[in-house]
């Protein structure tokens, strides 16, 4: 079980999201202590074993509830007021501020190159050699802050502050699994081919989803990670054996 220290006692919006989605907004930037609210509030949510409620998913500063509206089901779902009600009710007193069982994983990149197309573009916007950017990445202390976009996606953030780059001007229609890519401090790294518009400063052989593994995510909303930086020839190993010791 998480442990927990002195109680949180944030502020908060609650908003329906359409009719069978319930938004809970702790902020309005992206912060460590917003994170740690939204990751805390989570995990009582979920062990409130809400009626209706059939996930709930942490951002940057919410969390959402997806839940089966009463008319669907009247043994299952739960109305809009009752739930709203019940969220309040968890709220009101603050949430326990859970220290979430934290792990750092190490997730190696290939910066450059075929691999990383947009480094050195990103080099002359920040004013730093290829190389400092390299290591300014690597080097950023970085948090999982939430999943999106797609399945297995992680929002990485906060990057240093040199990575406040805003995204591209021109997206691009599809970039391959493992593109590491950043913009406005965060971080993405792709589960798949899909369409980008952050700039694209490397790529890591390990797969941020597999349905052979379990569970499919490789990180999850609160892992710490840390960039290594590897070489072309690496990153071929690596991907052929998916083998890497990444968790510390």
């Amino acid at each position: 079980m998480p442990q927990s220290t002195p109680d949180l006692k944030p502020s908060y919006t609650i908003r329906s999201q359409g009719d069978r989605c319930i938004n809970v907004d702790f902020g309005d930037a992206i912060n460590p202590e917003t994170g740690r609210i939204c990751l805390s509030a989570s995990a009582i949510f979920r062990a409130a074993h809400l009626p209706g409620v059939f996930e709930i998913v942490p951002t940057y500063i919410s969390v959402a509830l997806h839940y089966v509206p009463t008319q669907e089901n009247m043994a299952q779902g739960c109305a809009y007021e009752t739930l709203s009600e019940r969220l309040h009710e968890l709220l009101k007193d603050g949430i326990p501020n859970l220290e979430q069982a934290s792990r750092t994983f190490k997730i190696p990149v290939c910066y450059g190159g075929t691999h990383g197309p947009d480094l050195h573009d990103i080099a002359k916007r920040i004013n730093l050699s290829p190389e400092e950017v390299i290591a300014r990445h690597s080097q950023s202390p970085a948090m999982v802050y939430m999943l999106g976009f797609a399945p297995g996606c992680p929002y990485v953030a906060l990057l240093d502050p040199v990575f406040a780059i805003p995204r591209r001007d021109t997206p691009i229609t599809a970039v391959p699994a493992g593109a590491v890519v950043v913009a406005n401090r965060q971080n993405m790294i792709y589960p798949s081919t899909l369409p980008c518009g952050w700039h694209i400063l490397g790529s890591t052989p390990l797969k941020m989803f597999d349905l052979d593994r379990n569970p499919p995510v490789l990180l999850s909303p609160g892992d710490h990670v840390a960039y290594v930086p590897i070489s072309a020839e690496e990153y071929d190993h690596i991907k052929h054996t998916q083998t890497f010791e990444m968790a510390t």
